[in-house]
């Protein structure tokens, strides 16, 4: 397969173009800058006409699900924070990585098995998700990994979550949930779990903890 082309800075620029005579359809076209050689939904600039083709063709994101249109972080520019890929039947996320401005995600009931592409957006706050995300999110606030197969906690990290659902899993143990780990988690949902001791829960912060139809327990929370 051709290599990828590496991405040029973020665009920022008004449009001084939106179509070019029978390149794309009308929609695509409303979504690219073929002058300043930008994708408008993901707001990136590209060094060729060949390469911002090749990124619209791979691309299935510029089909489906993106919303919300914000100002940037920078307060130069606007773009898209929104996207829901839900029942997708994806398999391969690689192309999100370039939507570095996304805040608010879904990409649960899919067949994802690499969730790596992830480390690049830095600026998420909401994540629905199949699968752990093993990439530390510096600013994720809320994660849900709900009726999936996890067992253990071990490797997750959420320095700003507060909202972790973890309903519907196989998990026995908590040991994962610790202050230094966790240090502003509020809510915390393990219903439907494995549980058989709370012991390992170290939360100073947590405000509500939801434990129903998990199998009898005991221990305590600290």
């Amino acid at each position: 397969p051709p290599q990828q082309q590496g991405l040029v800075p973020a665009y920022s620029g008004e449009t001084d173009s939106e179509e070019e005579g029978g390149e794309k359809d009308e929609k695509e076209g409303r979504m690219t800058d073929w002058v300043k050689l930008a994708c408008l939904l993901c707001r990136r600039q590209f060094p060729s006409k060949e390469a911002l083709i090749r990124h619209q063709q791979l691309s299935e994101l510029h089909k489906v699900g993106l919303s919300l249109l914000c100002r940037t972080g920078n307060g130069l520019g606007h773009a898209f924070v929104k996207l829901d890929l839900k029942d997708k039947g994806l398999n391969d996320i690689a192309a999100i990585s370039s939507y570095i401005h996304l805040r608010f995600l879904d990409i649960s009931n899919n067949r994802l098995i690499d969730l790596s592409p992830l480390a690049s957006l830095i600026q998420l706050l909401w994540l629905k998700a199949r699968r752990q995300p093993f990439a530390q999110l510096t600013y994720l606030q809320w994660l849900s990994m709900a009726v999936n197969q996890l067992t253990e906690l071990d490797g997750l990290v959420g320095p700003a979550l507060e909202s972790l659902n973890l309903t519907g899993n196989s998990i026995k143990t908590v040991k994962g949930l610790q202050s230094s780990c966790f240090a502003n988690l509020v809510t915390l949902e393990l219903r439907g779990n494995h549980l058989d001791t709370t012991d390992g829960i170290n939360l100073p912060n947590l405000r509500r903890l939801y434990l129903q139809s998990s199998c009898s327990f005991k221990g305590t929370v600290t």
